[in-house]
């Protein structure tokens, strides 16, 4: 029996009703899970945090490889069913939802660990933001992702955007495969593709709320160039601000989307140093 008819068969016998809302759309494709096992490159002392796990196809292979699985599931029928059926020693279900885990700073997150998950998407973005910022941030993240977010966090100077400069900020993503509709059931509207999120901590000595706040006020009207969005978010004179991009070695016409980090870096930089 391939994984269609099993995940269909098991939705039927245990009534489980995929749903749009939840973002849940079932991995099918026994090859893909491989090769989410393989990126993941696990080892035995190894604890991972999957969220979504479904019908648990995923934390099955999880488990063979890890040390320990935590599998977070919101959707109550499914973890009953987990529950019930992935009775291993080195898996935990939890049935609650991943967001209220992270803001309550939960014990399960204390440890070293590493995120393994295939997404909903309706929770991508925010829980992308969260993992990022939280207090104990995973060692490297291995998400499954819309293929247009994945582009975007992805993005390289010309085509940035907050999003992309927020997880670049802590972490070197990179695409490492796609994955078509046709590989989950029920088929979602758009494709995928599989991101690895390694985290990075050479930021810590910078300011992360200053960092941020010039970012958004870089960003704050698009088709202005960077240096109007700087002087009118700063409050300070135009000469000011091209003083800033000359500074860091930055066209006078030069747009928000087209900085890397390291000029952001630069430019926070120079802003701190005429503020003292």
């Amino acid at each position: 029996m391939d994984l269609l008819e099993k995940t269909k068969q098991l939705c039927a016998e245990n009534n489980i009703r995929p749903a749009r809302s939840k973002g849940q759309n079932f991995l099918i494709d026994e090859n893909i899970y491989d090769k989410i096992i393989e990126a993941a490159d696990l080892k035995n002392t190894d604890t991972v945090l999957e969220v979504g796990p479904g019908l648990g196809f995923l934390t099955a292979k999880l488990s063979e490889k890890a040390g320990y699985v935590i599998a977070v599931e919101l959707d109550d029928k499914l973890a009953a069913y987990l529950k019930e059926n992935l009775k291993k020693e080195n898996v935990e279900i939890i049935n609650e939802n991943i967001l209220d885990i992270i803001n309550s700073k939960s014990q399960i997150l204390n440890s070293k660990y590493k995120v393994v998950a295939n997404l909903p998407y309706n929770i991508t973005s925010v829980f992308i933001r969260k993992m990022l910022t939280s207090e104990n941030k995973p060692t490297e993240m291995i998400l499954m992702l819309q293929k247009e977010v994945a582009e975007r966090i992805c993005a390289k100077p010309g085509d940035m955007s907050l999003l992309a400069l927020s997880v670049q900020f802590f972490s070197e993503p990179k695409i490492l495969f796609q994955v078509p509709r046709t590989a989950f059931y029920p088929a979602p509207e758009v494709d995928s593709a599989v991101v690895k999120l390694s985290i990075i901590n050479y930021q810590l000595s910078i300011k992360e709320k200053e960092f941020f706040r010039l970012v958004k006020i870089g960003f704050s009207a698009k088709r202005k160039m960077l240096k109007n969005n700087l002087a009118n978010g700063l409050h300070i004179s135009n000469q000011e601000a091209e003083k800033m991009l000359i500074s860091t070695g930055l066209d006078l016409k030069i747009r928000a989307e087209d900085l890397a980090i390291n000029d952001w870096i630069k430019l926070l930089s120079i802003f701190s140093a005429n503020q003292n």
